[in-house]
């Protein structure tokens, strides 16, 4: 809490009214912040207040265009150079598939919702679209470190896999997006030797869920655009994830 210009002018009259002129340190009361900022004048208290207010409304324009640059992003609008390269760590974690949560109805207000407010189809061809979309025998995927383990069918399957690039697609719509590929290392029974993650970022930053490609060919994944398993955290329960679509 930093001091205001009218206190300053009572602390320094008091000062001069006391002998010996001792500085003291913040009383009890007060901010831990005066703990780590250096003493000042009342004149330049006074030029901290007045700058103070000229930060926040800069701090606040900044954080408004960051917003506006991450929807863009989000939607798929971004300049090559915004691309950067990302490590498997972005998506560690223990991650469910919510394809369950189509198939048993918890994500039928997800489509409802995208009937009344997209209005680009019913709640019922968004349902049969997403369904192709989801669609997967993967109900869980967990990642530590360099290692990938697939949960299918009740067997697990882990292998480590290394950094393959990214790729940038465009989309007919003509939105885009960026694939980030990792390649299994070491062949291994029941894993893919691509895996291609698709969140909607394009940098360094953990993902809060994802869509995954995998198969044999690296080229070949980056033409699938139907089947998109997707993988929320796997804490959440179905109505949260249907929550969190909703919401973006």
């Amino acid at each position: 809490m930093k001091i205001s210009f009218a206190k300053g002018l009572s602390l320094f009259a008091i000062s001069l009214l006391l002998a010996g002129c001792q500085t003291s340190g913040p009383s009890e009361g007060e901010s831990a912040d005066n703990e780590t900022t250096s003493p000042s004048s009342v004149e330049k208290q006074e030029q901290t207040s007045e700058s103070h207010t000229h930060e926040g409304e800069h701090d606040h324009n900044h954080n408004h265009a960051h917003d506006e640059e991450t929807e863009k992003i989000y939607d798929g609008y971004f300049e090559d150079s915004q691309v950067k390269d990302r490590s498997l760590s972005d998506w560690e974690g223990d991650w469910q598939s919510v394809y369950p949560y189509l198939q048993d109805g918890t994500l039928d207000e997800v489509f409802a919702y995208k009937a009344e407010h997209e209005g680009d189809m019913t709640a019922e061809e968004y349902k049969k679209y997403y369904n192709e979309g989801y669609q997967t025998e993967v109900d869980r995927i967990v990642i530590q470190e360099d290692t990938v383990t697939f949960f299918k069918n009740g067997e697990e399957y882990s292998g480590e896999y290394t950094y393959n690039g990214y790729e940038i697609l465009t989309y007919d719509a003509g939105n885009r997006g960026v694939r980030y590929i990792f390649k299994l290392a070491k062949k291994a029974e029941g894993l893919p030797q691509y895996i291609q993650f698709s969140d909607h970022s394009i940098y360094p930053n953990a993902s809060d869920h994802f869509h995954l490609y995998w198969g044999e060919d690296r080229e070949a994944l980056l033409d699938q655009v139907k089947n998109w398993p997707t993988y929320y955290p796997s804490e959440m329960d179905g109505h949260d994830i249907a929550h969190e679509m909703m919401v973006h």
